[in-house]
């Protein structure tokens, strides 16, 4: 693959210094904030900035580490309202060769690793895919505007009284029955 192939954002593993970090800062433009903003299903993604560096991590290994801003605009779940989030995180990724992982045969079971922070290490360390996947996990999965609450859904069939929260609750009629008992002593 040329050199000339790899996107702003992404680096060559054989390229990167073994001796130095190397320093990255990746800020879209509006049309790559926009697409992202679709592919996310955002009503807006204001800001987005990511920066960090590469360094050597272990004898074959890599790792990544960054600071993630964004400014997202989602709907409101409740009034479909616009809201809007600030996100701030750290980000960190550790890339290591295949021979660290236990790659069973193709189509076994395997469990999942505790630590979701280390990767395959590929040709290429991809500074955008982590800031795209670092973003969408950072997200709120279910903003409301300040103040508003989501309220109590009732439904039932027509002819049956509606099953409300505090029916489910098994030790709320225990509570009634103590209380009633309280009384009469």
């Amino acid at each position: 693959m040329p050199q000339s192939a790899l996107k702003p954002g992404e680096f060559r593993v054989h390229d990167l210094s073994t001796r130095h970090p190397t320093p990255f800062e990746i800020r879209p433009d509006a049309a790559a904030r926009d697409a992202l903003a679709d592919q996310l299903g955002l009503s807006a993604l204001k800001k987005l900035r990511f920066e960090g560096e590469i360094a050597p991590a272990g004898a074959q290994g890599w790792s990544l580490r960054g600071t993630l801003g964004a400014t997202v605009v989602q709907p409101c779940v409740v009034t479909l309202e616009p809201v809007t989030t600030r996100i701030d995180e750290h980000v960190e990724r550790t890339y290591v060769p295949a021979e660290y992982f236990d790659i069973g045969e193709e189509g076994a079971e395997t469990e999942m690793p505790e630590d979701t922070s280390t990767e395959l290490l590929g040709a290429v360390i991809s500074a955008v895919a982590v800031m795209e996947e670092s973003l969408l996990l950072a997200l709120p999965q279910y903003p409301r505007s300040e103040g508003v609450d989501l309220g109590e859904a009732v439904f039932a069939e027509d002819g049956v009284t509606p099953m409300k929260d505090e029916d489910t609750k098994p030790f709320a009629g225990l509570a009634a029955l103590r209380d009633q008992l309280d009384k009469k002593t």
